[in-house]
């Protein structure tokens, strides 16, 4: 029996990949009961890298606690099922392009006149005008339209190539997060008023809210910005290199002058970053590190001199050097008996049994219908009233096709009259 916050309410979900799925996931955490709706084959996801038939990693991993039910969409006798059951659905979540729900009667208008209070989630890459709008989308083209990509600023030393953030999808994964935060405060106003709504979420929009200052504008203050923008724009107009727009757009980041104080650092065994904003925290920096180099904290700072460059780059070098001398265990040790922000740097696999991690319940662990025992990483949030909790594993696909159908109404001939049309697998 499902439990948390959102346990009575019914989510239906049209998604795949990853920024639906994941939150779908996360309303199952909160106790949802979440209808996945897949097509014959699956979504995409249960097939990239399956290590088994019809299950993925990248499946089970954003689709736990979830029902599967399986409806060809494009069956008009499917879409009567989806029009049954949205009486008794709360919420639907869908990420199609924005033409592809109305031809599959599933768009808002549609579902709306069947429950005049149903929370209707529309995700897309871009939104729902504008030049981009009928654009299908990945995290991919999020961090590249957005600027994301360039704002992180890296790229192949030898070809020129630009690298994408590779570490996370962090566009479909934020909005992810957005759109569960969307479903509460969609559920939270129809307690208050009985309305529902259409909720709009993009990637783009995602991508651009986690570089807000970057973006924002500000004429008081962006003199610098409107004459290092008009150079880079001056040199896209000339048919300058990725490498040259980066290197205008951001000349500080290629110098990297004078920073010992928010980085990381190589040690005799790994790796460990500091984090120091402060002119207090700056100086307990330099205790722990040993030296008298002010860098960023300089009074005379100016990484665009020469002279002051090739300075701060030699004690730079000589302070890495110092670093290398002693393992990861031992800065931790020294940084953190003077009171600098620290942390070693880890492999994401080794998360799953790391001390932290552990004493606070960051990691659950299920067993799966068909591939057996797995742990994962729990809820992202914690309430002492209403606790969240993995509901279980992810669904095989179709395991609830029938479960679903009978508790909907239908009887075992009209299921099986609905299998033979193929609207149901």
């Amino acid at each position: 029996m499902a439990s948390g916050p959102l346990e009575g309410i019914r989510v239906l979900e049209f998604t795949q990949i990853i920024a639906g799925p994941f939150a779908c996931q996360n309303l199952a955490d909160m106790g949802a009961e979440v209808i996945k709706v897949e097509p014959p084959e699956g979504e995409p996801w249960r097939l990239f890298s399956q290590f088994m038939p019809g299950e993925s990693k990248t499946y089970q991993g954003l689709n736990r606690g979830k029902r599967s039910l399986v409806l060809a969409l494009q069956n008009p006798e499917a879409q009567a099922v989806v029009h049954k059951l949205i009486p008794d659905i709360d919420v639907v979540v869908i990420n199609y392009r924005p033409d592809v729900p109305a031809k599959l009667g599933i768009d808002y208008d549609t579902l709306r006149a069947l429950r005049e209070d149903l929370i209707y989630v529309d995700n897309t890459a871009f939104g729902r005008q504008g030049p981009l709008a009928q654009s299908p989308g990945y995290d991919i083209i999020a961090q590249a339209v957005s600027g994301l990509m360039t704002g992180e600023g890296k790229f192949d030393p030898e070809t020129g190539t630009p690298k994408i953030i590779s570490s996370t999808a962090i566009a479909d994964y934020g909005t992810g997060l957005a759109i569960a935060w969307g479903v509460c405060a969609a559920l939270y106003h129809r307690e208050r008023t009985g309305e529902g709504q259409m909720i709009e979420s993009t990637l783009l929009q995602t991508a651009l809210a986690f570089q807000g200052n970057s973006v924002f504008d500000l004429p008081a203050a962006d003199d610098q910005k409107y004459e290092k923008m008009a150079k880079v724009h001056q040199l896209q107009e000339a048919g300058a290199s990725y490498p040259d727009l980066l290197a205008a757009h951001n000349p500080l980041a290629v110098l990297g002058a004078g920073n010992i104080y928010y980085r990381a650092y190589s040690t005799l065994d790994g790796a460990i970053a500091i984090g120091a904003l402060s002119p207090t925290l700056w100086a307990k920096v330099r205790t722990s590190l040993d030296t008298d180099f002010l860098g960023i904290a300089d009074p005379e700072y100016n990484p665009l001199d020469p002279e002051w460059a090739a300075g701060a780059a030699k004690a730079v070098l000589a302070i890495e050097e110092h670093v290398r001398s002693r393992t990861s265990a031992d800065w931790g040790d020294i940084f953190t008996a003077n009171g600098v922000p620290n942390g070693t740097l880890n492999f994401p696999e080794d998360m799953n049994e790391h001390p932290q991690v552990l004493a606070n319940d960051g990691i659950v662990e299920l067993e799966h219908d068909l591939s057996g025992p797995q742990r994962q990483v729990g809820p992202v949030i914690k309430m002492s009233g209403s606790p969240l909790a993995a509901q279980g594993a992810s669904p095989p696909l179709g395991r609830d096709t029938d479960a679903v159908l009978t508790e909907a109404g239908y009887s075992a001939e009209e299921i099986a009259t609905l299998r033979d049309s193929g609207a149901i697998a």
